[in-house]
């Protein structure tokens, strides 16, 4: 099996998989890793809107292979558009098998709403140079 290319840079977040992480095929549970997916991309959208976000949609995603217990999961997210108070954030899962190649598992792009203290959209802030 070829290894498809990494995406560049180091990973936004890397978490170990553990037993209580399983479903009943003895996978890791698909929810699990959207979750740890969803923790990634928010780090990226927070940063880029300086301060908070929330997640509001999660388009596109597809499972390629499973993650197992003991893989180390590897998030890679990046900022792709901004809107007015929107963002739309790529997002990578790769498994490191440790015995084996790393290979991506999943894909999606998650849609982040920056927000202020009292949870209404505001402004994504112009990006700095």
């Amino acid at each position: 099996m070829t290894e498809a290319p990494r995406p560049a840079g180091e990973p936004t977040l890397k978490v170990v998989a553990r037993p209580a992480d399983v479903n009943s095929n003895g996978d890791i549970f698909g929810g699990w890793v959207l979750s740890q997916m969803d923790i990634a991309s928010g780090i990226v959208a927070a940063e880029r809107a300086g301060g908070r976000v929330t997640t509001v949609a999660v388009d596109a995603m597809k499972f390629i292979r499973p993650v197992r217990i003991g893989d180390v999961l590897c998030v890679w997210a990046r900022v792709t558009k901004v809107g007015r108070s929107s963002m739309a954030i790529q997002v990578d899962a790769w498994s490191d098998r440790r015995a084996g190649p790393i290979e991506k598992v999943t894909e999606a792009v998650f849609t982040f709403v920056a927000i202020d203290e009292d949870g209404r959209p505001r402004p994504v802030p112009a990006e700095t140079p």
